[in-house]
């Protein structure tokens, strides 16, 4: 289910939501499907409950997941993820882009890794 690597230097909690958010995305974990109970997961990762415990809190504020009081947690839907997530992400791209333009960076740089990126072009 989830690989963690130890010697990475991305938090434990990190690798847990972005290995739960890849999850959700490619659809290995279904709409509405009952994520492992925060005990099960720490349990079968040998980690502490409160790592799972942020990864969900973290993953629920984004959208990917939902709680349901006394039930546990599950998928969310995409439609409820897409909007939120892709606010976050533009808002960070712009960020980047600003810096790299502040930097000077050639605009048609950018625009041309954004298209080979949109063509299906390998990242650099």
């Amino acid at each position: 289910m989830i690989q963690l690597n130890y010697r990475d230097a991305k938090p434990i909690y990190e690798q847990i939501k972005e290995g739960l958010r890849r999850l959700v995305i490619t659809g290995a974990i279904a709409k509405d499907e009952k994520l492992p109970s925060v005990r099960e997961l720490a349990s079968e990762l040998a980690i502490n409950p409160n790592t799972i415990q942020r990864a969900y809190r973290e993953l629920e504020s984004e959208g990917y997941i939902y709680t349901v009081s006394g039930k546990g947690s599950f998928a969310a839907e995409q439609a409820d993820v897409t909007g939120r997530r892709n606010e976050k992400l533009l808002r960070e791209f712009d960020e980047i882009v600003r810096e790299l333009l502040y930097l000077s960076e050639d605009k048609n740089t950018l625009i041309r890794r954004i298209e080979e990126l949109a063509g299906g072009g390998e990242e650099r």
